[in-house]
């Protein structure tokens, strides 16, 4: 089953052991600062893999934990208003992203964004009294904070970090280039201002499509007649070829075009 702390959050992956809560049901999840109350968004259902190691689910939330729940985020919401404020008064160039709240320890954590690193030892003290609680705060980079604030993408889908990615896996230009996309921060940039981690998906495709196929400019051997290879269609896992009777233009499967090692042996011979 899977589950979500927040509206359109992040979905975590639960054990559901012997309860079987519905989509819409609230749940207890287990953490490490308690049993935590979550939204159930996939209902339990039977894999053909046997996937071990997730946390099992608590059972259904009671009105003692959904009325803790409510005052947690009172709480969290007021926090983030005070720290705003604070942070207005102190003149600070930071941007409150979020903020989490432990009951048990009475602790408050604000993540923020800014520019450079912050002197906040004065914010703190401030926060601290207002609050009534231990304060601490989190300077986080951009990749983090378009995963806390979510959104949608440039595809129309929700934000990959928002929703499923756990890791950020390092992003290259190369990947772009390898792919033929516009090397143009507008066009490969995500909401973060990073370039996109989906450019990494399908790259391992495009590096053994590249490794197994005809480069441009070679001549082949089609089904259709010899020509030249002007393109590649590595989702299709086809070439695109110019024929040299009459110059049209065909897609092939890759494993139909037989390459330089044809032209050689009629060239040379098979022997």
């Amino acid at each position: 089953m899977a589950v979500s702390f927040t509206r359109y959050g992040r979905l975590y992956y639960l054990d559901p052991g012997s309860h079987s809560p519905k989509v819409g049901d609230k749940v207890l999840v287990p953490t490490d600062a308690g049993p935590e109350v979550a939204e159930c968004v996939w209902a339990p259902q039977y894999t053909s893999e046997d996937i071990t190691g997730l946390p099992v689910c608590a059972g259904p939330a009671g009105e003692e934990h959904l009325s803790r729940d409510e005052t947690n985020k009172r709480r969290r919401a007021e926090a983030r208003s005070v720290s705003k404020r604070l942070i207005k008064r102190h003149s600070l160039p930071m941007k409150v992203v979020g903020v989490d709240y432990l009951d048990k320890d009475n602790v408050y954590t604000v993540y923020f964004s800014a520019p450079h690193r912050v002197d906040f030892r004065a914010l703190v003290r401030d926060l601290a009294r207002n609050l009534r609680a231990r304060v601490e705060l989190r300077q986080i980079g951009p990749r983090d904070e378009a995963r806390l604030q979510g959104g949608i993408g440039p595809c129309g889908r929700d934000l990959c970090c928002a929703t499923f990615l756990k890791d950020f896996e390092p992003v290259s230009v190369r990947m772009a280039k390898d792919q033929d996309l516009p090397v143009n921060p507008l066009r490969i940039a995500g909401a973060c201002g990073r370039l996109m981690c989906c450019l990494k998906y399908e790259h391992p495709l495009y590096q053994e499509f590249r490794a197994t196929a005809p480069r441009v400019g070679v001549a082949v051997d089609t089904p259709q007649g010899a020509g030249t290879v002007v393109g590649h269609n590595v989702p299709s896992d086809s070439v695109v070829v110019r024929l040299n009777e009459g110059g049209r233009r065909c897609s092939c499967s890759k494993a139909s075009v037989c390459g330089p090692r044809k032209a050689y042996d009629s060239t040379y011979g098979e022997g």
